[in-house]
C-alpha cells in the first residue's frame, strides 16, 4: 500500500542579522493556518536536518552579506554543496523553493541567496516555486508579502503532486528509508511554470484567515477638503475610503515580569561577544568648524589588546540608545518607576508560535539597561509590529491610521512616513498618543542593538599600539514625523569624546590627560577577508574613496610608505588615489599627509575634486565636480592598470549613489577602451570581481 504525502514541509534559512531568520518564522508561524506544518531550523545547525536525503519540500530564506557572501551561519552548508566531487544528480531528488535577500545600494544584489540557488540546481534540485529577490532598498516586503502569499499554492500543487505520484508507485517503493528512484517525468513537470522570474509572476489574490477586511468606521470619518495632506497621522482619499487588507495579528509569545530585586554591577554586554574596552587616546575635529559635515578622527590604544590588525579591516563598536530617548520611552510606557527592576522573561505557555526566548535580553537585567544596551528602539518598525501596535490603541481613528500604515493598501504610505523618514518605535508612541503597548511586544518586535563598524584608518607599522578610525557625524534634520537628531552611535562617539575633542592642529588629547581620564569604548577586531593591498607590492592599485572614505587608503598608504622605507630595492606599482570633497579648504581630509605621501612617490597619482567650490578665475571648463569624472578623464590609465597590468580597484564610500556610480563609469571605461557593448563590458567588470581586483568597502 503506497504511503501518504504528509503536508510537512521544511524551512531553513541563513540569516546575518535577524531579517531571513525573521522571515522564516513567519512562514512557519503562517503554515498551520493553511492546513500545513513546518519545521524550521538555521543552516548553521546541521544536525537538525540532511537535504541529503529530505523528502519534503524545502523552503530557503537567505540574506546576503560583506561583497556578496552568504551570511555567516550559511558558510558551512555552502561549503557542503560547493564540494566539486558531488555528482550531478546528488540532490535530484530535492524540491526547494528560495527567498533572497539583499539590497540593491550594494553590489552582487541577494549574491547570498543566488550561490545557493546556483549551487542547488548544479547538483539537480528542482525549484517548486519562483525564486524570490528581496530588496531592502525599495523594502523587502515590496517581494516578501506576494511571495509568501503565493508560496501556499505552490506548497499544495507541490503535495497533491506527490500524494498522485506515490498512487501510481511512481514516486518511492519505499516511503521509509529508500530515497535513491524518482520520477524523473515528475521532476520536469511544470518546469516551464517554475523558472519564470517572480517579477512577471502573476500572484493570485489568496483571501485566507491571514487577512481581515477593515473599513473604515463612518463615526471617525472626517470631511474631506481640497487642503487635506497625507501624513504619519492622517490618511486621504482614495486609501482613507478604502476597505484594507491587513496581516495576521502576529501571536504573542513573551511574557515578562518586573520584579524588585538588586541590578548593581550591571556592565556593558560585551565580554562574550570578543568585545574589549580600550582608551581612545586622541579626538581630533578634521574639517572646518563651518563644513556640511563634521568629520572626527579617534585614535584607540590597543597597547594592552592582544588585537592585531591590517589596513583594510574594521572594527565594531559598540553604542548604547540614547539616554533621553530611553527616558522617553520609559515615559511613554509607563515605567519610569520601574527602570530599576529586575526584568524576566520566558516563554509564555500557551503561545502558538514556535520560538525562544531572545538572547540579547538578558534575564535579571534592570529594564533600563535592557533598553539602553540590548534593543534597537532606533530601529524602523516592521509591518508586523505596526500591526500589532493596532491592537494597544484605544482610539479608533489612530486604530484606522495604523491599519492603513500596514495594509496592502497602505504600503506607499508606510513607505513615505515610516520607512523613508527613519522613524523608530518612540515616533510612532508620540504620533499615536492612545496607544499603550504591553513591554513584552516590544521584546517581541524590536531587534538586537548591532555594532557599528568602522574602518581602520591606520597601519601598526606606521603607529603601533594604535588604530585609527574616521566618521562623519550623521545628522537627520527634523521632518513632520520625528525631531532632528543625529546618528545613534555617531552622536553617541562624538559626545563621549567632547572632553578631548580637539580642533585641528591642535595638541593631542594623550598629551593633556591621563590614561585614566581618557573615554572608553568597548571595540572587536572585524578582519576583513579580500579588502587588502595585494601580497605582491608591484601590483599597481587604483583607489577610489571621497569623504570618509578615504579612510582605509590612508592606512594601505602608511603601510606602503614604511614597506618602502625598509625595503627600498623592492618594485612598487602604481598607486592612484581618486579623492572628493565639498570644499577644498572646508574638508580636504588628511590634506597634509595625503600631500606628503604624493611629494614622497608612496602615492603616484593624487587626483581630487571639491563639488561645491566655484570655478577657479581661470574659469575652467567642465570641471570635474565628483571622483567619477576624474576617473572618465583618466580613463585609459585605469584601463591600463586594470586590463594590462592586472592591477587592483578599490572603491570605499556611499554605496548608494557613488558606488554605483563609479560602477557604472567603470563600464563605460572598460566599453571604450575595449570597444565593447554593455553586457560584454558588464562581463569583463564581474570577471573582476571573481578575481577579487575590483573590491569594495561600501555602506548606505
Amino acid at each position: 500500500m503506497p504511503c501518504e504525502v504528509a503536508a510537512r514541509f521544511l524551512i531553513l534559512y541563513g540569516s546575518q542579522r535577524g531579517q531571513a531568520q525573521s522571515i522564516a518564522e513567519e512562514i512557519c508561524e503562517q503554515a498551520a493556518e493553511y492546513g500545513l506544518t513546518a519545521d524550521i531550523s538555521c543552516l548553521s545547525n546541521q544536525d537538525k536536518y540532511n537535504v541529503d536525503s529530505e523528502i519534503r519540500p524545502v523552503v530557503f530564506v537567505v540574506s546576503t552579506t560583506g561583497d556578496g557572501d552568504p551570511p555567516d551561519t550559511a558558510q558551512k552548508f555552502v561549503r557542503k554543496i560547493k564540494n566539486k566531487s558531488l555528482p550531478h544528480n546528488h540532490l535530484s531528488h530535492l524540491r526547494y523553493a528560495l527567498l533572497a535577500l539583499g539590497d540593491t545600494n550594494y553590489a552582487n544584489f541577494c549574491n547570498g541567496g543566488k550561490t545557493i540557488d546556483s549551487l542547488l540546481q548544479r547538483l539537480g534540485a528542482k525549484h517548486f516555486y519562483a525564486t524570490g529577490h528581496a530588496d531592502d532598498g525599495t523594502g523587502l516586503e515590496v517581494v516578501v508579502d506576494p511571495w509568501i502569499e503565493g508560496l501556499w499554492d505552490a506548497l499544495k500543487k507541490t503535495f497533491s503532486g506527490m500524494s498522485a505520484s506515490n498512487q501510481t508507485g511512481a514516486a518511492r517503493s519505499d516511503c521509509t528509508q529508500d530515497n535513491n528512484h524518482k520520477n524523473a517525468s515528475g521532476q520536469e513537470k511544470n518546469k516551464s511554470d517554475l523558472e519564470v522570474d517572480l517579477h512577471l509572476l502573476k500572484l493570485s489574490e489568496v483571501h485566507s484567515q491571514n487577512e481581515k477586511t477593515v473599513t473604515s468606521d463612518s463615526s471617525d470619518a472626517e470631511t474631506h477638503s481640497t487642503t487635506l495632506v497625507a501624513s504619519l497621522k492622517q490618511s486621504v482619499p482614495p486609501l482613507s475610503e478604502s476597505v484594507l487588507k491587513v496581516p495576521a495579528l502576529p501571536p504573542s509569545y513573551l511574557e515578562v515580569v518586573l520584579e524588585q530585586a538588586s541590578t548593581e554591577g550591571e556592565t556593558v554586554p560585551s565580554g562574550k561577544d570578543g568585545y574589549r574596552e580600550m582608551s581612545i587616546s586622541k579626538a581630533v575635529q578634521l574639517t572646518q568648524y563651518d563644513a556640511v559635515k563634521s568629520s572626527i578622527l579617534l585614535e584607540l590604544d590597543i597597547s594592552e589588546q592582544d588585537v592585531a590588525y591590517q589596513p583594510g579591516d574594521s572594527f565594531d563598536i559598540l553604542c548604547p540608545n540614547r539616554a533621553s530617548e530611553v527616558e522617553e520611552l520609559l515615559l511613554r510606557l509607563d515605567l519610569q518607576m520601574q527602570r530599576n527592576c529586575a526584568v524576566r522573561v520566558s516563554l509564555l505557555k500557551n503561545s502558538s508560535k514556535k520560538a525562544k526566548v531572545p538572547l540579547h535580553i538578558p534575564q535579571n537585567s534592570s529594564l533600563q539597561f535592557i533598553l539602553t544596551w540590548g534593543l534597537e528602539i532606533r530601529s524602523i518598525p516592521k509591518k508586523a509590529f505596526v500591526r500589532a501596535l493596532a491592537d494597544f490603541t484605544r482610539s479608533s481613528s489612530e486604530k484606522r491610521r495604523l491599519l492603513e500604515l500596514c495594509s496592502k493598501e497602505g504600503s506607499a504610505d508606510y513607505n513615505s512616513f515610516i520607512r523613508d523618514t527613519n522613524v523608530c518605535v518612540l515616533d510612532l508612541l508620540q504620533a499615536f498618543p492612545s496607544c499603550l503597548p504591553p513591554l513584552s511586544l516590544l521584546f517581541e518586535h524590536l531587534p538586537k542593538l548591532q555594532p557599528r563598524a568602522y574602518s581602520a584608518a591606520s597601519s601598526s607599522l606606521q603607529h603601533p599600539e594604535k588604530v585609527h578610525f574616521v566618521f562623519n557625524v550623521v545628522e537627520f534634520p527634523a521632518c513632520p514625523e520625528h525631531p532632528a537628531r543625529t546618528g545613534l552611535c555617531t552622536g553617541w562617539l562624538v559626545d563621549h569624546v567632547s572632553s578631548i575633542l580637539q580642533p585641528l592642529g591642535t595638541v593631542p588629547a594623550s598629551e593633556c590627560l591621563g590614561t585614566s581620564a581618557l573615554p572608553k569604548v568597548h571595540v572587536r577586531p572585524r578582519p576583513s577577508s579580500t579588502f587588502h593591498l595585494p601580497s605582491d607590492p608591484s601590483v599597481p592599485v587604483v583607489m577610489v574613496g571621497p569623504g570618509t572614505g578615504v579612510a582605509p587608503f590612508i592606512g594601505f598608504l602608511q603601510q606602503r610608505e614604511k614597506e618602502h622605507e625598509t625595503n627600498q630595492e623592492a618594485t612598487f606599482g602604481e598607486t592612484w588615489l581618486f579623492f572628493g570633497c565639498r570644499h577644498k579648504d572646508k574638508d580636504f581630509l588628511f590634506r597634509e599627509e595625503l600631500e606628503r605621501f604624493a611629494h614622497n612617490g608612496t602615492l603616484s597619482h593624487l587626483i581630487v575634486c571639491f563639488s561645491r567650490d566655484e570655478p577657479d578665475a581661470a574659469g575652467t571648463v567642465n570641471r570635474p565636480t565628483y571622483v567619477q569624472h576624474n576617473l572618465l578623464l583618466h580613463a585609459k590609465n585605469v584601463a591600463s592598470i586594470l586590463l594590462k597590468d592586472k592591477g587592483c580597484l578599490y572603491v570605499c564610500g556611499d554605496a548608494k549613489n557613488m558606488a554605483k556610480d563609479v560602477n557604472d563609469t567603470l563600464l563605460e571605461i572598460i566599453g571604450n577602451e575595449l570597444q565593447l557593448d554593455k553586457l560584454d563590458a558588464m562581463k569583463i567588470v564581474a570577471g573582476l570581481r571573481e578575481e577579487k581586483r575590483y573590491l569594495q568597502d561600501i555602506w548606505s
